[in-house]
């Protein structure tokens, strides 16, 4: 009895269900025990999400907003918190640590736009009430060489007299190299956006940058200032049809209890 209530302590809270599903997809708790997820499966505060190569997955959290997952993507809801009576309470930090997503603001983002991170390893991304599409894609080993060297040269500036005054990057002020059009197995390693509506902004050390419905954006690490990018880079965003459809409406306070029961190993 004191092992099931002791388990039990591990669970976060509700944040959100899977309502569209097209191939396996699994769930990291804090306390290290993993979920294979299915339709209906809740999602927790805490919970890292990882698809397989062919799986999409969308979630619906409390406050009706909505994040469809790519294919090998692994992605971490941080911490999510919502009442509809607690403005004061309201919290959605998440994080794209590898592959894309489609996300879709809520009642959260529309009242507390403030209240809504997702964290990428080369900026992090703010929203004004917005639906917009993000992709991280992983640099090869060259280019990890590079940007540690870069981010050691950013370490080494800013120790020098400068305060807490960012440095202007050698060889790239604020000329960061703008991706060419290509296929989305080409791009350049670096944080992809695309506004499809309302407004995002991308903040890194490098300084901040605005993004409206309709533009494309990019920015290749932590320390390059994002910019726009004219045209779309070859971002693909193709889950299936089925994920358009309305998933209605969910509870705003507390979601009905899911009755799957998913796969946990420890």
């Amino acid at each position: 009895m004191l092992f099931w209530v002791a388990g039990a302590s591990w669970a976060g809270q509700v944040a959100g269900t899977i309502v569209q599903l097209s191939g396996p997809l699994m769930a990291k708790r804090a306390d290290g025990a993993v979920r294979i997820l299915s339709m209906k499966s809740e999602v927790e505060s805490g919970d890292t999400l990882v698809t397989e190569k062919n799986t999409y997955a969308m979630v619906k959290f409390i406050d009706n907003s909505e994040i469809t997952l790519k294919p090998s993507t692994t992605f971490k809801v941080e911490n999510f918190a919502y009442d509809a009576n607690k403005p004061d309470g309201d919290n959605a930090s998440f994080n794209l640590v590898k592959g894309g997503l489609r996300s879709v603001t809520g009642l959260l983002g529309k009242r507390n736009k403030e209240k809504f991170s997702l964290k990428t390893p080369s900026a992090t991304i703010g929203i004004r009430g917005t639906t917009f599409i993000a992709e991280w894609v992983e640099p090869n080993e060259q280019a990890v060489a590079f940007a540690a060297a870069e981010r050691q040269a950013w370490l080494m500036a800013s120790t020098a007299g400068l305060g807490d005054v960012f440095p202007l990057q050698p060889l790239m002020l604020a000329q960061a190299n703008i991706p060419q059009p290509g296929s989305a197995s080409t791009l350049a390693p670096g944080l992809y956006v695309q506004v499809i509506d309302g407004m995002i902004n991308l903040t890194n050390k490098g300084g901040t940058q605005n993004f409206a419905a309709g533009q494309f954006g990019y920015t290749a690490t932590f320390v390059q200032p994002p910019v726009i990018v004219p045209q779309n880079p070859g971002l693909k965003f193709t889950p299936p049809p089925v994920f358009s459809q309305s998933t209605g409406p969910t509870s705003s306070t507390t979601p009905p209890k899911s009755t799957t029961v998913d796969c946990e190993v420890r």
